[in-house]
């Protein structure tokens, strides 16, 4: 039986947008055996989903503490555990579909005499026995991970699907939640926060989003997101009735099972707007400085993005925090993007 590792470490929107290959590989390898190798963080909404045999978390904060203590001995010595660890599961194929030299190196230390992955500037390559060149002409959500799977003799067009899935115990924990807030019917979703302030929408627009939600479909606008964002998400719910703030407040489960209850979203670019494409939550994705993808795979998410000549500048902005590939989305345009899916959605 064919044993494969797929190492996707982090962040949790491209674990969501990488997971995809799963039933493509499983479409091509019915009968393998597929790990995958994650953070932490990861393994979390990786856990109930179908396809995956088993899920190996890489320590990375004990590597850390290791280095940054000199305990370089120790450090050793952890790497060697692992590496073992790794190797009693005799895997026949790593696939690197992250892309980093530390990615690279973990599949190579899964000792697997094949191992799949991206050339990369970091010279990750070394560690791989097949290096590909990663195309950037395809505008799709998860068009590095199509690339991929294809060149594994997978069919993307037909298999490739992103698979996160909700178990009937926390999609009941998630509805308790969402009365203990308040929320007994209908209900929209802003998903506001992601890593780096470049890629935030203005908290003006989004109180006036709020207000004109509202005011059109009679709901409130549901806020999620981690415990890093808590105090930023009180400062926006302060600022409108119609927002209901749980963000911190639920597992990233939980907040995967919210999604899929919601009628619709308005969201950044955060592993949570990928999020809802995958439990097919209609959703508006609102992109400025970086731009993951132009063409959704669905009709029911759609991507607002301006094309300035400074976008997407990625981590690197010349404009001295204006943003104005964010700050010239307004709330009426993205309310004219929400009314279209919701008219496509009832008329289907």
């Amino acid at each position: 039986m064919q044993r494969i590792l797929i190492v996707r470490l982090s962040a949790i929107g491209d674990v969501i947008m990488a997971s995809g290959i799963v039933p493509a590989l499983r479409s091509r390898y019915p009968n393998a055996h597929i790990a995958w190798l994650a953070e932490p963080a990861a393994q979390q909404i990786l856990k109930e989903t179908d396809g995956i045999d088993q899920i190996i978390v890489w320590p990375r904060q004990q590597w850390q503490q290791l280095w940054q203590a000199k305990q370089y001995k120790q450090l050793w010595q952890a790497i060697k555990q692992f590496r073992q660890q790794l190797h009693s599961h005799n895997f026949d194929t790593a696939i690197d579909i992250q892309g980093l030299l530390k990615s690279a190196f973990l599949a190579w230390l899964s000792g697997a005499k094949q191992r799949y992955g991206f050339k990369s500037k970091e010279k990750s390559h070394w560690f791989l026995t097949d290096a590909i060149v990663k195309l950037n002409n395809d505008p799709r959500i998860s068009s590095e991970y199509r690339q991929m799977a294809r060149y594994l003799g997978a069919n993307d067009e037909s298999h490739f699907r992103m698979t996160i899935d909700i178990k009937g115990a926390t999609a009941g924990e998630a509805r308790y939640k969402l009365l203990q807030a308040g929320v007994n019917g209908p209900f929209g979703l802003m998903l506001p926060f992601t890593t780096r302030p470049q890629k935030h929408w203005f908290d003006q627009h989004w109180l006036q989003l709020a207000e004109l939600f509202y005011q059109r479909y009679q709901m409130p606008l549901v806020m999620l997101g981690g415990p890093a964002d808590k105090e930023h998400a009180a400062t926006l719910a302060k600022g409108s009735a119609h927002i209901v703030n749980l963000v911190g407040q639920t597992s990233l489960l939980e907040t995967a099972a919210i999604i899929q209850q919601g009628r619709m979203a308005v969201g950044v670019d955060t592993g949570l707007t990928h999020l809802c494409i995958a439990k097919k939550t209609p959703v508006v994705a609102l992109f400025g400085s970086t731009r993951p993808y132009l063409d959704t795979g669905w009709a029911g998410a759609t991507v607002i993005y301006h094309d300035l000549e400074c976008s997407p500048c990625r981590r690197r902005p010349t404009c001295d925090g204006a943003f104005h590939c964010l700050k010239e989305i307004t709330a009426e345009e993205v309310m004219a993007e929400l009314q279209r899916l919701s008219e496509q959605r009832h008329a289907g």
